[in-house]
Protein backbone atom coordinates (compact mmCIF):
# COMPACT_ATOMS: atom_id res chain seq x y z
CA UNK A 1 0.00 0.00 0.00
CA UNK A 2 2.61 2.45 0.57
CA UNK A 3 4.41 1.50 -2.28
CA UNK A 4 1.26 2.12 -4.12
CA UNK A 5 0.27 5.70 -2.71
CA UNK A 6 4.10 6.95 -3.18
CA UNK A 7 3.15 6.82 -7.23
CA UNK A 8 0.44 9.51 -6.96
CA UNK A 9 2.52 12.28 -8.75
CA UNK A 10 3.23 9.94 -11.27
CA UNK A 11 0.05 8.23 -11.34
CA UNK A 12 -1.93 12.10 -11.94
CA UNK A 13 0.44 12.45 -15.19
CA UNK A 14 -0.25 9.35 -16.53
CA UNK A 15 -4.24 9.63 -16.00
CA UNK A 16 -4.06 13.25 -17.56
CA UNK A 17 -2.16 12.40 -20.68
CA UNK A 18 -4.64 9.14 -20.72
CA UNK A 19 -7.46 11.69 -20.55
CA UNK A 20 -6.40 13.69 -23.05
CA UNK A 21 -5.55 11.24 -25.91
CA UNK A 22 -8.54 9.34 -25.68
CA UNK A 23 -10.51 8.85 -28.89
CA UNK A 24 -14.35 9.77 -30.15
CA UNK A 25 -14.81 11.53 -27.49
CA UNK A 26 -18.22 13.48 -27.82
CA UNK A 27 -18.91 16.83 -28.84
CA UNK A 28 -19.16 19.54 -25.95
CA UNK A 29 -21.33 21.80 -27.68
CA UNK A 30 -24.52 22.36 -26.19
CA UNK A 31 -23.74 20.38 -23.27
CA UNK A 32 -26.11 21.60 -20.67
CA UNK A 33 -25.45 19.19 -17.44
CA UNK A 34 -22.71 17.13 -16.89
CA UNK A 35 -23.74 13.75 -14.92
CA UNK A 36 -20.91 11.58 -12.94
CA UNK A 37 -21.98 8.47 -12.06
CA UNK A 38 -19.58 5.90 -9.79
CA UNK A 39 -19.47 4.49 -6.23
CA UNK A 40 -17.10 4.05 -3.69
CA UNK A 41 -13.65 5.74 -5.02
CA UNK A 42 -14.14 6.31 -8.65
CA UNK A 43 -17.17 8.10 -7.37
CA UNK A 44 -14.84 10.89 -5.84
CA UNK A 45 -13.26 12.31 -9.05
CA UNK A 46 -16.79 13.33 -9.69
CA UNK A 47 -17.04 15.12 -6.52
CA UNK A 48 -13.63 16.82 -7.22
CA UNK A 49 -14.84 17.63 -11.02
CA UNK A 50 -17.65 19.48 -8.86
CA UNK A 51 -15.54 21.48 -7.10
CA UNK A 52 -12.93 22.46 -8.43
CA UNK A 53 -15.17 23.82 -11.55
CA UNK A 54 -18.36 24.87 -10.27
CA UNK A 55 -17.53 28.38 -10.55
CA UNK A 56 -15.35 27.84 -13.80
CA UNK A 57 -17.85 25.98 -16.27
CA UNK A 58 -21.93 26.93 -16.68
CA UNK A 59 -23.36 23.87 -16.48
CA UNK A 60 -24.27 21.77 -13.29
CA UNK A 61 -22.41 18.97 -12.12
CA UNK A 62 -24.37 16.47 -10.51
CA UNK A 63 -22.70 13.28 -8.96
CA UNK A 64 -24.87 10.12 -9.14
CA UNK A 65 -24.26 7.28 -6.45
CA UNK A 66 -27.00 5.43 -7.60
CA UNK A 67 -28.69 3.21 -10.15
CA UNK A 68 -30.86 5.50 -11.81
CA UNK A 69 -30.26 9.07 -13.46
CA UNK A 70 -32.18 12.17 -12.72
CA UNK A 71 -34.53 12.94 -14.83
CA UNK A 72 -32.91 15.94 -16.24
CA UNK A 73 -30.51 13.37 -18.56
CA UNK A 74 -31.04 13.43 -21.99
CA UNK A 75 -29.40 14.17 -25.34
CA UNK A 76 -27.77 17.62 -23.83
CA UNK A 77 -26.64 16.12 -20.78
CA UNK A 78 -22.55 14.35 -20.76
CA UNK A 79 -22.87 10.95 -18.69
CA UNK A 80 -19.52 10.32 -16.98
CA UNK A 81 -19.89 6.43 -16.02
CA UNK A 82 -16.78 5.38 -13.33
CA UNK A 83 -15.96 2.21 -12.31
CA UNK A 84 -12.46 1.02 -11.64
CA UNK A 85 -13.44 -2.73 -12.09
CA UNK A 86 -15.89 -1.75 -15.03
CA UNK A 87 -18.35 -4.32 -13.52
CA UNK A 88 -19.86 -1.95 -10.64
CA UNK A 89 -23.56 -2.77 -10.91
CA UNK A 90 -24.61 0.56 -9.99
CA UNK A 91 -22.51 2.54 -12.35
CA UNK A 92 -23.65 0.10 -15.20
CA UNK A 93 -27.35 0.55 -14.71
CA UNK A 94 -26.58 3.87 -15.24
CA UNK A 95 -24.37 3.87 -18.35
CA UNK A 96 -27.37 1.21 -19.82
CA UNK A 97 -29.87 4.46 -18.98
CA UNK A 98 -27.70 7.11 -20.36
CA UNK A 99 -27.41 5.10 -23.62
CA UNK A 100 -30.85 4.56 -23.98
CA UNK A 101 -31.69 8.11 -23.26
CA UNK A 102 -29.65 9.04 -26.36
CA UNK A 103 -26.97 11.19 -23.35
CA UNK A 104 -23.38 11.77 -24.61
CA UNK A 105 -21.62 9.45 -22.69
CA UNK A 106 -17.91 8.86 -21.32
CA UNK A 107 -16.59 6.23 -19.33
CA UNK A 108 -13.54 5.66 -17.26
CA UNK A 109 -12.35 2.11 -16.18
CA UNK A 110 -9.74 -0.62 -16.22
CA UNK A 111 -11.74 -3.27 -17.87
CA UNK A 112 -14.79 -5.35 -16.94
CA UNK A 113 -17.97 -4.71 -18.53
CA UNK A 114 -18.07 -1.00 -18.55
CA UNK A 115 -15.10 -1.31 -21.28
CA UNK A 116 -16.81 -4.35 -22.93
CA UNK A 117 -19.91 -2.47 -23.69
CA UNK A 118 -18.35 0.87 -24.58
CA UNK A 119 -16.28 -0.83 -27.25
CA UNK A 120 -19.29 -2.40 -28.54
CA UNK A 121 -21.04 0.77 -28.84
CA UNK A 122 -17.90 2.74 -29.84
CA UNK A 123 -18.59 5.15 -27.24
CA UNK A 124 -15.43 7.07 -25.71
CA UNK A 125 -13.56 5.35 -22.70
CA UNK A 126 -10.56 6.40 -20.38
CA UNK A 127 -8.97 3.03 -20.16
CA UNK A 128 -7.01 3.63 -16.68
CA UNK A 129 -4.23 0.65 -15.82
CA UNK A 130 -5.61 -2.67 -14.61
CA UNK A 131 -3.97 -4.80 -11.86
CA UNK A 132 -3.78 -1.58 -9.19
CA UNK A 133 -3.52 -3.01 -5.36
CA UNK A 134 -7.00 -1.43 -4.84
CA UNK A 135 -9.91 0.68 -6.65
CA UNK A 136 -8.72 3.32 -4.20
CA UNK A 137 -5.10 3.80 -5.19
CA UNK A 138 -6.30 4.78 -8.58
CA UNK A 139 -7.53 8.37 -7.20
CA UNK A 140 -4.66 10.26 -9.19
CA UNK A 141 -5.47 8.16 -12.46
CA UNK A 142 -9.47 8.99 -12.14
CA UNK A 143 -9.31 12.55 -11.17
CA UNK A 144 -6.69 13.30 -13.60
CA UNK A 145 -7.99 10.92 -16.55
CA UNK A 146 -11.31 12.72 -16.14
CA UNK A 147 -10.20 16.26 -16.51
CA UNK A 148 -7.68 15.61 -19.32
CA UNK A 149 -11.13 14.06 -21.14
CA UNK A 150 -13.11 16.89 -20.30
CA UNK A 151 -10.74 19.50 -21.19
CA UNK A 152 -10.50 17.90 -24.50
CA UNK A 153 -14.15 17.84 -24.91
CA UNK A 154 -14.16 21.79 -24.44
CA UNK A 155 -16.15 21.59 -21.31
CA UNK A 156 -13.05 22.19 -18.85
CA UNK A 157 -10.64 25.45 -19.64
CA UNK A 158 -7.17 25.08 -20.70
CA UNK A 159 -5.80 23.02 -17.58
CA UNK A 160 -2.01 22.43 -18.72
CA UNK A 161 -0.66 24.97 -16.20
CA UNK A 162 -2.47 23.97 -13.49
CA UNK A 163 -1.41 20.19 -14.05
CA UNK A 164 2.02 21.25 -14.15
CA UNK A 165 2.20 22.75 -10.64
CA UNK A 166 0.05 20.06 -9.56
CA UNK A 167 2.99 17.47 -10.18
CA UNK A 168 5.29 19.81 -8.71
CA UNK A 169 3.76 19.94 -5.84
CA UNK A 170 2.80 16.47 -5.70
CA UNK A 171 6.34 15.61 -5.75
CA UNK A 172 7.24 17.75 -2.91
CA UNK A 173 4.51 16.57 -0.55
CA UNK A 174 4.70 12.68 -1.08
CA UNK A 175 8.58 13.23 -1.01
CA UNK A 176 7.92 14.81 2.81
CA UNK A 177 5.43 12.03 3.71
CA UNK A 178 6.54 9.01 2.60
CA UNK A 179 7.30 5.59 4.14
CA UNK A 180 11.22 6.58 4.04
CA UNK A 181 10.95 9.94 6.06
CA UNK A 182 10.94 9.33 9.71
CA UNK A 183 8.67 10.41 12.30
CA UNK A 184 10.28 13.30 13.55
CA UNK A 185 10.35 14.96 10.19
CA UNK A 186 7.50 13.47 8.53
CA UNK A 187 3.86 15.25 9.35
CA UNK A 188 1.57 12.15 8.39
CA UNK A 189 3.31 10.19 10.53
CA UNK A 190 2.92 13.02 13.36
CA UNK A 191 -0.31 13.75 12.81
CA UNK A 192 -1.24 9.75 12.84
CA UNK A 193 0.61 9.42 16.20
CA UNK A 194 -1.29 12.47 17.51
CA UNK A 195 -4.66 10.66 15.94
CA UNK A 196 -3.49 7.75 18.23
CA UNK A 197 -6.42 5.16 18.92
CA UNK A 198 -9.40 7.78 18.75
CA UNK A 199 -11.81 8.07 16.71
CA UNK A 200 -10.99 10.66 13.41
CA UNK A 201 -13.11 13.74 12.86
CA UNK A 202 -12.09 15.82 9.36
CA UNK A 203 -13.41 18.53 8.51
CA UNK A 204 -13.26 20.84 5.54
CA UNK A 205 -14.91 24.76 3.46
CA UNK A 206 -17.75 23.63 1.58
CA UNK A 207 -16.76 23.02 -1.70
CA UNK A 208 -12.86 21.73 -2.08
CA UNK A 209 -12.41 21.06 1.65
CA UNK A 210 -15.67 19.17 2.44
CA UNK A 211 -14.24 16.86 -0.77
CA UNK A 212 -11.01 16.12 0.84
CA UNK A 213 -12.19 15.80 4.10
CA UNK A 214 -14.76 13.22 2.81
CA UNK A 215 -11.83 10.84 0.74
CA UNK A 216 -9.98 11.47 4.54
CA UNK A 217 -13.07 9.65 6.09
CA UNK A 218 -13.22 6.86 3.23
CA UNK A 219 -9.04 6.83 4.25
CA UNK A 220 -9.41 6.16 7.24
CA UNK A 221 -12.46 3.79 7.02
CA UNK A 222 -10.63 1.27 4.44
CA UNK A 223 -6.75 1.80 5.46
CA UNK A 224 -6.94 2.31 9.28
CA UNK A 225 -9.88 0.10 10.07
CA UNK A 226 -11.82 2.90 12.06
CA UNK A 227 -14.95 4.18 12.37
CA UNK A 228 -14.45 7.82 10.84
CA UNK A 229 -17.01 11.16 10.53
CA UNK A 230 -16.50 14.26 8.21
CA UNK A 231 -18.39 17.50 7.92
CA UNK A 232 -18.27 20.86 6.02
CA UNK A 233 -18.22 24.38 7.21
CA UNK A 234 -20.32 26.20 7.37
CA UNK A 235 -22.63 23.52 7.81
CA UNK A 236 -21.52 22.13 10.67
CA UNK A 237 -21.74 25.17 12.45
CA UNK A 238 -25.52 25.15 12.35
CA UNK A 239 -25.97 21.55 14.21
CA UNK A 240 -22.50 19.34 14.87
CA UNK A 241 -21.28 22.19 17.12
CA UNK A 242 -24.55 21.64 19.55
CA UNK A 243 -23.19 18.16 20.06
CA UNK A 244 -19.67 19.02 21.34
CA UNK A 245 -21.23 19.04 25.00
CA UNK A 246 -18.79 19.25 27.99
CA UNK A 247 -16.70 15.85 28.19
CA UNK A 248 -18.07 14.14 24.97
CA UNK A 249 -14.97 14.43 22.58
CA UNK A 250 -12.75 12.18 24.88
CA UNK A 251 -12.83 9.11 22.29
CA UNK A 252 -12.09 12.38 19.33
CA UNK A 253 -9.30 13.70 16.96
CA UNK A 254 -10.25 16.05 14.79
CA UNK A 255 -8.26 17.18 11.65
CA UNK A 256 -9.06 20.33 10.51
CA UNK A 257 -8.18 20.55 6.66
CA UNK A 258 -7.67 24.40 5.58
CA UNK A 259 -6.48 25.98 1.47
CA UNK A 260 -6.40 29.40 0.52
CA UNK A 261 -9.36 29.44 -0.88
CA UNK A 262 -11.92 29.39 2.02
CA UNK A 263 -14.53 32.06 1.98
CA UNK A 264 -13.23 34.98 4.59
CA UNK A 265 -16.62 34.07 6.84
CA UNK A 266 -15.62 30.18 6.72
CA UNK A 267 -11.55 31.02 7.59
CA UNK A 268 -13.14 33.21 10.81
CA UNK A 269 -15.55 30.15 11.92
CA UNK A 270 -12.57 27.76 11.70
CA UNK A 271 -11.12 28.61 15.08
CA UNK A 272 -14.08 29.46 17.03
CA UNK A 273 -15.46 26.08 16.04
CA UNK A 274 -12.38 24.04 16.76
CA UNK A 275 -12.23 25.78 20.32
CA UNK A 276 -15.85 24.26 21.36
CA UNK A 277 -14.67 20.66 20.01
CA UNK A 278 -11.76 21.04 22.36
CA UNK A 279 -13.47 22.02 25.34
CA UNK A 280 -15.56 18.83 24.91
CA UNK A 281 -11.93 16.78 25.25
CA UNK A 282 -11.84 16.58 21.11
CA UNK A 283 -7.76 16.80 20.51
CA UNK A 284 -7.54 19.06 17.47
CA UNK A 285 -4.63 19.14 14.42
CA UNK A 286 -4.64 21.35 11.68
CA UNK A 287 -3.27 20.61 7.95
CA UNK A 288 -3.01 22.90 5.56
CA UNK A 289 -3.17 22.46 1.80
CA UNK A 290 -0.01 23.08 -0.81
CA UNK A 291 0.50 24.63 -3.62
CA UNK A 292 -1.44 27.77 -5.39
CA UNK A 293 -4.31 26.64 -7.96
CA UNK A 294 -7.35 25.16 -6.48
CA UNK A 295 -5.87 21.53 -8.31
CA UNK A 296 -2.68 21.68 -6.28
CA UNK A 297 -4.47 22.26 -3.19
CA UNK A 298 -6.98 19.51 -3.38
CA UNK A 299 -4.40 16.99 -4.49
CA UNK A 300 -2.06 18.01 -1.77
CA UNK A 301 -4.45 17.88 0.99
CA UNK A 302 -5.64 13.97 -0.38
CA UNK A 303 -2.22 13.08 -0.80
CA UNK A 304 -1.61 13.78 2.94
CA UNK A 305 -4.86 12.18 4.08
CA UNK A 306 -3.87 8.65 1.93
CA UNK A 307 -0.29 8.77 4.14
CA UNK A 308 -1.94 9.60 7.67
CA UNK A 309 -4.88 6.94 6.99
CA UNK A 310 -2.36 4.28 6.18
CA UNK A 311 -0.05 4.95 9.67
CA UNK A 312 -2.51 5.23 11.40
CA UNK A 313 -3.29 1.70 10.12
CA UNK A 314 -0.55 0.60 11.10
CA UNK A 315 0.05 1.69 14.23
CA UNK A 316 -3.00 0.07 15.29
CA UNK A 317 -1.32 -3.01 14.20
CA UNK A 318 -3.78 -3.32 11.21
CA UNK A 319 -2.90 -4.51 7.52
CA UNK A 320 -3.95 -1.32 5.35
CA UNK A 321 -4.99 -3.13 2.29
CA UNK A 322 -7.82 -6.04 2.58
CA UNK A 323 -11.42 -4.44 2.38
CA UNK A 324 -12.86 -8.19 4.37
CA UNK A 325 -16.16 -6.57 5.72
CA UNK A 326 -16.93 -5.60 2.28
CA UNK A 327 -16.04 -8.82 0.36
CA UNK A 328 -18.28 -10.40 3.19
CA UNK A 329 -21.40 -7.70 2.78
CA UNK A 330 -20.90 -8.90 -1.21
CA UNK A 331 -20.83 -12.21 -0.50
CA UNK A 332 -23.86 -12.06 1.80
CA UNK A 333 -26.06 -9.77 -0.91
CA UNK A 334 -24.51 -12.86 -3.70
CA UNK A 335 -26.19 -15.24 -1.66
CA UNK A 336 -29.52 -13.84 -0.54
Amino acid sequence: MLRAIERLPDDCREGYDLGAATENLPSGDGVSALTFCGMGSSAHSGEALRALFRDRIRVPVDVVRSSELPEYCGPHTLVVASSYSGDTAETLACFEEAVARGCRVLSIASGGALRDRSRERKLPIVEIPAGLLMPRVSLGYFVMGVLGALEAVGILPPLRPDVEETLEVLGEVVERIRAAKPSDANPAKRLAVSIGERMPLVWGAEGLGSVAAARWRTQFNENAKVPSFSSALPELDHNEVVGWAPASGATFSLVALRHDGEHPDVSLRFPASIQIAEAAGVRAEEVRAAGRSALAQLMSLLAMGDFTSVYSGLLRGVDPTPIEAIVRLKAALAGG
